[in-house]
């Protein structure tokens, strides 16, 4: 096999046995296509059309990619160069993640080795036929070429060259084309461990070449972009032009932290040429002129390479530990995701074992958000929306107060008010005076009247009364059932997608929990008609002492309201708080007034007694019936049968047909159980080779090169 050969002793030394395993290593991960899970360090080429990328990567590399004017770089192309005592060439294709499952085999088929650079151009064509360039109307790819190089006298590099940025569609390149090359190089360039090698040609302003606006886009603090400036040659020598180079290449200009480089390379129309003619003119041209005034380490050749290869490691070292941490972020992910798909389940009795797992995990977290105990981490935090749902008690409880309260508010059909009438209720409902009340009373009584002496009522009255107040009961009681019926639906939805997959889950509410649910909502229904009907149809029944009391109370308070009024009109104060009387006053007028109050009309005092047992009934029985709606129907009738609604019980007694709907693995779960065990082996196996490298004996070895590098980038 035939190689241009390096005659670059600055090459000997750079990497220790250790430090080329490192390279290896991260190569071998990105071989395995760890990089499309996550970001490894590498080092891109960047740069406008026909900026002089190729002869670049060819002046490193020793490798004649084609670099005529009318070519260009249709694909990311990955340069990998190693120095071994054996001489080889592999070319093969790495697919791009968007590709079919049947595109990624077919591609990756695409291997091959060569004996001499000389069939790499035809190399090249067969891989754009490969990737259908020129042939489906496509004249870039996003897939990736890659070409292994190793022999003797190869430095320890890997770079990946990546199209050149179009300004502006032609007839060759569309502007689907711009856009394309564009969203590649971003792609690259956003990549946080990705070096970027920005080419830029001194044929043209600088600042108007596309290269450098993206790579500050994508490197804000220009801490991972190294320049390199091209076509020196073509500057006008002492001109302004020149100047300006000059002080772009001292970092002057664009400043970044890894500095400039300077590089003369053969015009691609010039005719053969080795590349010891390549750099015996590079050095001629960078020692007359303005430019032998720059450090030797800014120009040539042989300097880049040394910088890449210490700059790649440098980055390949500082990254280290961040890549081991994200590679075991994206395994723990790629595990509870594979986790969740269960184990393969192809028989009735893996999918039974699968369904117990899941009833198990299921009646677990039943039983910690019914029970209230919400340490498991599938509560998350309350503060959030979906936490708060699965805390199923918290819920509950919740809506059981906003119950009582509404229930208070907005319970009884008449508000019944001493003044004067108001002129908005908003709690709904009908406002009327008490006046008004006795009234309606009054007429009820009359058509009820029965054996009752004058002044007595036929109990009868109060249930009738009661009746008619408690009206809105049935509504406010109804919407409260469904709210709560509501709330327990998402949180079993919430809980059943965290212990299965989406398909599971489905599957699951379909044929179990749905059926379910509405069974539980027609006897919640029908267990509120049962405790509405005692207070729709039946008498008033009450032995509780509250009803004596509050009876009682409302009697007394009353007559305090009355004879407050009473004898603020006879003293003619607004207050009775502090009544003062200067003179003497017959006081038998105010005695008249409170005896005449305490004999009234015997029909109105029946209708007012009426009035008071209602009243106190209507507290009573409001009590009672909040009381019974939480406990009888709530609890006992939707939250206690949560627990049963899906037991490793129930699984064990399903029919076979019911387990195979729920728990048969769909063609989707298969292929991502495949797809999910392929990252994470290439995930684990990526973890083991880096954590290998872990550690100072190798950063050590690279800080010394780091330093000098360092050092010129600050002169």
């Amino acid at each position: 096999m035939v190689l241009k050969p390096f005659h670059t002793e600055a090459l000997n030394g750079l990497c220790s046995k250790d430090q080329l395993e490192l390279l290896n290593s991260i190569d071998c991960l990105r071989s395995q296509g760890i990089s499309h899970y996550v970001s490894l360090p590498q080092i891109i080429v960047c740069g406008d059309q026909s900026s002089g990328k190729s002869s670049v990567l060819e002046a490193i590399s020793g490798v004649p990619f084609p670099t005529k004017s009318n070519l260009c770089t249709r694909f990311p192309t990955e340069l990998v160069l190693r120095k071994t005592s054996q001489i080889s060439i592999k070319v093969s294709i790495v697919p791009h993640e968007s590709r079919s499952e049947s595109e990624k085999l077919s591609l990756g088929d695409f291997r091959e080795k060569l004996d001499s650079f000389d069939e790499l151009p035809t190399l090249i064509e067969n891989a754009k036929e490969a990737l259908a360039i020129s042939t489906q109307g496509r004249a870039f790819s996003k897939d990736l070429l890659r070409v292994e190089v190793s022999g003797p006298d190869r430095p320890h590099l890997t770079i990946v060259d990546l199209p050149g940025l179009i300004h502006s569609e032609t007839k060759q390149q569309s502007a689907s084309d711009v856009e394309l090359v564009q969203e590649v190089v971003k792609a690259y360039m956003k990549e946080p461990r990705s070096i970027i090698l920005a080419v830029v040609s001194a044929k043209n302003d600088y600042a108007n070449q596309i290269v450098l606006k993206l790579a500050r886009t994508a490197d804000k603090k220009s801490n991972r972009t190294l320049g390199v400036i091209t076509k020196p040659d073509t500057l006008i020598a002492n001109s302004e032009s020149e100047a300006m180079y000059i002080s772009l290449a001292r970092n002057q200009e664009v400043e970044f932290r890894l500095g400039w480089h300077v590089l003369k390379n053969m015009d691609s129309e010039t005719g053969e040429w080795s590349l010891a003619d390549r750099d015996a003119k590079e050095r001629e041209f960078f020692s007359q002129r303005t430019w032998e005034d720059l450090p030797r380490s800014l120009l040539g050749i042989e300097n880049l390479r040394s910088r890449l290869s210490k700059v790649l490691l440098g980055q390949i070292a500082a990254e280290l530990p961040s890549l081991i941490n994200e590679i075991e972020i994206k395994s723990n992910a790629c595990r509870s995701r594979l986790d969740m798909l269960g184990e393969p389940r192809a028989t009735i009795d893996e999918q039974r074992l699968y369904l117990l797992h899941i009833s198990q995990s299921f009646q677990s977290l039943i039983k910690a958000s019914v029970d209230g105990t919400y340490n498991d981490p599938f509560f998350e935090d309350a503060q959030s929306e979906p936490g708060y749902q699965k805390r199923i008690r918290a819920v509950v409880q919740n809506l059981n107060l906003d119950f009582a309260e509404r229930i208070a508010r907005r319970g009884h059909y008449y508000k019944i008010v001493d003044g004067p009438m108001e002129t908005s209720y908003p709690q709904g409902g009908i406002t009327i005076t008490r006046e008004k009340f006795l009234d309606h009373i009054q007429h009820l009584m009359r058509r009820t009247k029965g054996r009752e002496l004058p002044g007595t009522f036929n109990p009868m009255i109060v249930a009738d009364l009661f009746l008619e107040q408690s009206s809105p009961w049935e509504v406010l009681t109804r919407s409260h059932i469904e709210k709560v019926w509501k709330a327990a639906k998402e949180f079993l939805s919430l809980t059943t997608a965290y212990v299965a997959n989406a398909a599971t889950s489905k599957a699951l509410f379909q044929e179990i929990f749905d059926p379910a649910l509405n069974e539980l909502l027609e006897t919640l229904n029908s267990k509120c008609t049962e405790l509405l009907t005692p207070h729709q149809k039946s008498h008033p029944i009450t032995y509780n002492h509250y009803f004596t009391e509050s009876l009682q109370n409302v009697r007394n308070e009353r007559r305090k309201d009355e004879y407050t009024r009473i004898i603020k009109d006879f003293f003619g104060v607004s207050s009775i708080e502090s009544v003062r009387i200067d003179h003497y006053r017959d006081l038998r007028t105010l005695v008249a007034a409170l005896v005449q109050r305490t004999e009234p009309d015997m029909n109105q005092f029946a209708c007012s007694e009426a009035l008071i047992c209602m009243e106190a009934y209507y507290k009573v029985a409001l009590k009672r019936f909040v009381d019974d709606i939480a406990i009888e129907v709530i609890e006992a009738q939707l939250i206690s049968p949560l627990y049963n609604i899906f037991s490793p019980v129930t699984v064990t007694s399903m029919p076979e047909s019911l387990v195979l709907s729920i728990a048969d693995e769909s063609e989707e779960d298969r292929a991502q159980r495949e797809q999910l065990n392929k990252q994470l082996e290439v995930l684990t196996k990526g973890i083991e080779i880096c954590k290998r490298f872990v550690g100072v004996r190798i950063l050590s070895k690279i800080a010394p090169s780091l330093s000098v590098c360092e050092r010129t980038i600050a002169q």
